[in-house]
């Protein structure tokens, strides 16, 4: 698992466009997916639209995800009919390829897909459709990188967004570090929790310069010389009374009053 385009992710929605965003979720993916080419997109019923699916199919991308059922323009009525209809039961549309599930009595789950194209409906016992298994298989991406990078985080309690985005930035981009780290050398430490070892290594080799360029106080190029006497006060005191101001001087010792 990998986590891609997350700053464009952030960055959606957020543009000025003139007016009220219109179909945020479709540009969302298509701003997410951009530069990708014969991949498969599974997303919920936020994001799900037909136009969405025609839009990446141009891509040559294919698309699997919910349908939310308050969309008639995209929904043939006899997919949302559930009474007459047992349990486990599912029906197709051609268009695109719409299914209709019914994992219990009166209760549909309304799914679309520009992957598959064939009524296959599984053998066991709740009869699941192929789009659906397809569906829930792949359905928990967001929510197993979550929990990946919940395990060992750098997050603080803040009530500033930007420093929640940038703690789950740093989050995300360690997680993909280790990702790549261990593609690139598959038996380093390959019996052990590598993931704490290797965040503990990161955090250190990002610090330690740092660390090292604070071992001494940084200091200023005027007060160097002020203090070896190779440069006088920049602003004396009698120039200041002279322009009827008060000023206090890095450099000259004052005098209490």
């Amino acid at each position: 698992m990998y986590c891609c385009n997350i700053i464009d992710l952030y960055d959606t929605g957020k543009r000025t466009r003139g007016g009220p965003d219109k179909n945020q979720g479709m540009q969302v993916v298509l701003d997410v997916t951009d530069g990708l080419r014969g991949h498969n997109v599974t997303c919920d019923n936020f994001f799900t639209s037909y136009e969405l699916s025609q839009q990446l199919l141009k891509r040559k991308i294919t698309m699997v995800g919910t349908v939310r059922k308050n969309k008639p323009d995209e929904l043939p009525p006899a997919l949302l009919a559930t009474r007459v209809r047992e349990a486990f039961s599912s029906k197709f549309a051609s268009t695109t390829t719409l299914v209709s599930y019914l994992p219990k009595r009166n209760k549909n789950v309304v799914l679309m897909s520009t992957l598959h194209k064939t009524a296959k409906i599984s053998d066991r016992e709740d009869r699941k459709p192929a789009i659906i298994r397809n569906y829930n298989h792949n359905k928990g991406g967001v929510d197993n990188l979550d929990k990946v990078i919940g395990t060992y985080s750098c997050r603080r309690m803040t009530a500033r967004l930007p420093l929640v985005i940038f703690y789950n930035v740093i989050d995300v981009s360690s997680y993909n570090v280790f990702v790549i780290w261990n593609k690139i050398n598959p038996t380093w430490m390959p019996d052990k929790r590598n993931k704490r070892v290797f965040l503990e290594q990161l955090g250190k080799a990002l610090v330690t310069t740092h660390i090292q360029r604070r071992e001494r106080l940084p200091r200023t190029a005027a007060l160097v010389k002020a203090v070896r006497g190779d440069e006088s006060c920049p602003d004396p005191p009698e120039a200041a009374a002279e322009a009827g101001k008060r000023r206090i001087c890095q450099f000259c010792p004052q005098e209490k009053d």
